[in-house]
C-alpha cells in the first residue's frame, strides 16, 4: 500500500516545466497577454489594438466643423511653409539637396526604429541602439561611397588613401558589415534572444525601406534635377488634391487601413495629378538647370550646368493617323510634343494609382504598433516618415523607369570609367577602338 501511495503521489505531482521556460522571453509574455487583442486575431475582429488608431479616424466630412477647419488651416500653412523651404533648398543646388535628403533619411530611420523600442524600453541590452546606428552608417557608406567617388574623381585619384577607399570600397563595406554582425552575435543575452533577433530583422527592414530608397532619390537627382522634382511634386500634388477632394466631397471610404481616404479624393487626385504633370513637365523642360545631369558637385551651381539636352526634352513631331484626321480635321497631319510630357503622365499615373500603397503600407505598420503617427514633428502631418511614405516607392519607380526607357548613352561617364582604369588597360582600349574604327 505504501508503494502504491507513493506512486500515486508521484503521478499527481506537477509536471516539471519544459526547458524553454528556463529562459525568460519578454515577447512570449507580451504575446500571450495580448493574444485575444492582436490586430490580426481571427477570434477577435474588433480588436482592442486598433482602437487607439481607429478612434480619431473617420471621413473628413463627418468631423466637427471646428476641428475640421482648424486642421485645414494648420495643414495648409505648414504645407506652404515646407514647399517654400523645399524651393529654397533647390535654389542652393545639388549639395544642399543631398544634405536635406540625408537628414530626412536619418530622421525617418530614427522614427521607424523607435516604434519598435517603445514597448521594450525596460530591456537593458548592451550596444542595443548603437548597433542599429552602426548598421545605418555602414549602409550609407556602401550606397554613397561609389556614387560620390565619380563626382570627386580628380581629387580622390590624386590621393593614395582616398583612391584606396574608392578602389576597395565594396570589400571595406563588406568588412564593416561583418564586424557589426559579429558584434551583434556577441551581444546576445540569455533571456532576450527572440527580442534581439526581431530587432535585428527590424533594423535591416528599415535599412531596405529607407536607406536604399534615399539612395535612389539621390541617384535620380544626379541624372538631372527634373528626375527628382517631377516625381516628388507629383506625389505632393496627389496628396494635396486627395485631401482637398476628400475634404469637400469625400463620402465613400477607400480602404480600411486608412479610414480618412475616400474614393472621391482618390479619383479627383488622379485627374488633377495627370493635368499637373503635363503643365509642370513643360515648365521644367525649359531650363538646363533642371534637365542637365550632374558632372561635378558644388553648392551654388545654377550657372554651372550646361549640356546638350536629352531628346526627351526637345519638341518632336508626331504624325496623326488618317482616321483621326477624318474625325478631328483641325488636328492637322502632325502634332508637336515633348516626349518628357508623356513620361511625366506615366509617372503621374503611378503616383496616383500605386504610390499611395506606400502610404497604406505605413498605415498598416502604424496599426500594428498601435500608434497614430510615426512622430509629431510636423503638426497636422505627423513625422518625416508620414510625409515620405509614398515618396520612397515613387523613387524606386523613377529610377527603374529612367534606366529602362530614358537613359541615353553617356559619353562623359564612359570616359570617367576609362580614366579610372590602369594605364595598360587604357592603351588596350585605345588599340581596340583603332581596330574597330574605319581608317
Amino acid at each position: 500500500m505504501a508503494t502504491l501511495s507513493h506512486r500515486k503521489a508521484k503521478d499527481n505531482a506537477p509536471v516539471a516545466p519544459a526547458e524553454k521556460s528556463h529562459e525568460f522571453d519578454p515577447l512570449d509574455k507580451d504575446v500571450a497577454s495580448q493574444d485575444d487583442q492582436h490586430p490580426d486575431s481571427e477570434d477577435n475582429e474588433s480588436s482592442v489594438a486598433e482602437k487607439p488608431v481607429a478612434a480619431p479616424a473617420g471621413l473628413l466630412v463627418d468631423q466637427p466643423q471646428g476641428t475640421r477647419w482648424r486642421n485645414w488651416w494648420i495643414r495648409g500653412a505648414l504645407t506652404w511653409a515646407m514647399l517654400l523651404m523645399f524651393a529654397g533648398i533647390i535654389y542652393l543646388g545639388h549639395v544642399a539637396l543631398t544634405i536635406m535628403i540625408f537628414a530626412l533619411q536619418l530622421k525617418s530611420f530614427h522614427e521607424v526604429i523607435s516604434i519598435a523600442h517603445v514597448r521594450y524600453k525596460e530591456n537593458k541590452l548592451p550596444w542595443f541602439r548603437t548597433l542599429n546606428w552602426y548598421f545605418l552608417a555602414v549602409a550609407n557608406f556602401y550606397f554613397y561611397g561609389e556614387g560620390f567617388g565619380r563626382y570627386y574623381q580628380q581629387v580622390l585619384y590624386s590621393e593614395e588613401v582616398a583612391f584606396s577607399l574608392v578602389r576597395f570600397h565594396r570589400f571595406i563595406s563588406f568588412s564593416l558589415y561583418i564586424l557589426g554582425f559579429c558584434a551583434f552575435v556577441l551581444s546576445l543575452k540569455k533571456g532576450y534572444y527572440k527580442f534581439q533577433f526581431i530587432q535585428f530583422g527590424w533594423c535591416h527592414l528599415a535599412l531596405l525601406l529607407i536607406v536604399s530608397q534615399s539612395h535612389l532619390i539621390i541617384q535620380n537627382m544626379f541624372n538631372g534635377l527634373v528626375w527628382l522634382l517631377m516625381p516628388s511634386s507629383l506625389v505632393i500634388c496627389n496628396d494635396i488634391m486627395a485631401y482637398m477632394f476628400g475634404f469637400f466631397f469625400g463620402r465613400t471610404p477607400l480602404i480600411k487601413l486608412s479610414p480618412k481616404k475616400t474614393w472621391e479624393g482618390f479619383i479627383g487626385a488622379f485627374f488633377s495629378t495627370v493635368v499637373f504633370s503635363l503643365l509642370f513637365s513643360l515648365f521644367l523642360a525649359q531650363f538646363q538647370y533642371f534637365i542637365c545631369p550632374v558632372e561635378r558637385l558644388m553648392l551654388f551651381d545654377g550657372d554651372g550646368l550646361h549640356c546638350t539636352p536629352n531628346p526627351v526634352f526637345q519638341w518632336t513631331e508626331m504624325p496623326v493617323p488618317g482616321i483621326v484626321q477624318t474625325v478631328v480635321p483641325w488636328l492637322g497631319p502632325s502634332l508637336s510634343y515633348k516626349p518628357f510630357s508623356l513620361h511625366a503622365v506615366i509617372m503621374a499615373m503611378f503616383a496616383s494609382l500605386i504610390a499611395p500603397f506606400g502610404g497604406f503600407f505605413a498605415s498598416g505598420l502604424k496599426r500594428a504598433f498601435q500608434i497614430k503617427d510615426f512622430d509629431n514633428l510636423i503638426p497636422g502631418h505627423g513625422g518625416v516618415t508620414d510625409r515620405f511614405d509614398c515618396q520612397f516607392i515613387m523613387a524606386s519607380f523613377t529610377y527603374v523607369y529612367y534606366h529602362s526607357f530614358v537613359l541615353p548613352y553617356d559619353l562623359h561617364r564612359i570616359l570617367l570609367l576609362i580614366a579610372a582604369l590602369p594605364l595598360d588597360q587604357q592603351r588596350e582600349i585605345q588599340q581596340r577602338l583603332q581596330s574597330m574604327l574605319p581608317a
